[in-house]
């Protein structure tokens, strides 16, 4: 490859990157075609892109976006997403479909380096609309067992007015 075509490789992925809140890398080894091209279909259907790219490359274009980065090691796979726990539950999903690949090696969520266990973690993480769902019942369990009390009073008043 020339090196005019490696530095637009460069600012191409350095351009993905700037824009997303979440970079993965992953060890895709032990996956044939197929597995990896399921893989790519199921990050592209949830708005993620898998960029394969020469380590050396990978770490020029996240020093170039202003991230830091450890040294990568063996064949790599990049995970760049906007939602980043919709990526990292994609992966894990995989992952334990297909005999734990491709490994997760880490990668940088919101600016911070990150391990394959916080990316585990991300992925457990539920969706929004149901965390939003669940704060939702969490503010409305006091109002229903203050309304409940009110009602309970009102009976007992009632009651007690009806006896004398």
């Amino acid at each position: 490859m020339k090196r005019s075509e490696k530095e637009q490789l460069v600012v191409e992925l350095r351009d993905k990157i700037s824009s997303a809140s979440a970079l993965y890398y992953t060890d895709f080894t032990g996956l044939n075609v197929k597995r990896m091209t399921d893989l790519r279909r199921k990050l592209r259907a949830a708005g993620v892109e898998y960029v394969v790219i020469k380590n050396t490359l990978a770490l020029r274009a996240v020093s170039e976006s202003g991230l830091v980065s450890t040294k990568l090691k063996g064949p790599t796979g990049i995970v760049v997403s906007k939602d980043a726990l919709l990526a990292a539950k994609v992966l894990t999903d995989f992952a334990k479909a297909n005999d734990q690949k491709p490994e997760v090696k880490g990668g940088v969520y919101e600016g911070k380096e990150v391990d394959a266990a916080m990316v585990a973690k991300l992925a457990a993480i539920p969706p929004r609309d149901v965390l939003l769902s669940m704060l939702a019942g969490a503010l409305q369990a006091p109002l229903g067992a203050m309304l409940g009390a009110l009602e309970a009073l009102k009976a007992e008043r009632e009651g007690a007015t009806a006896t004398a």
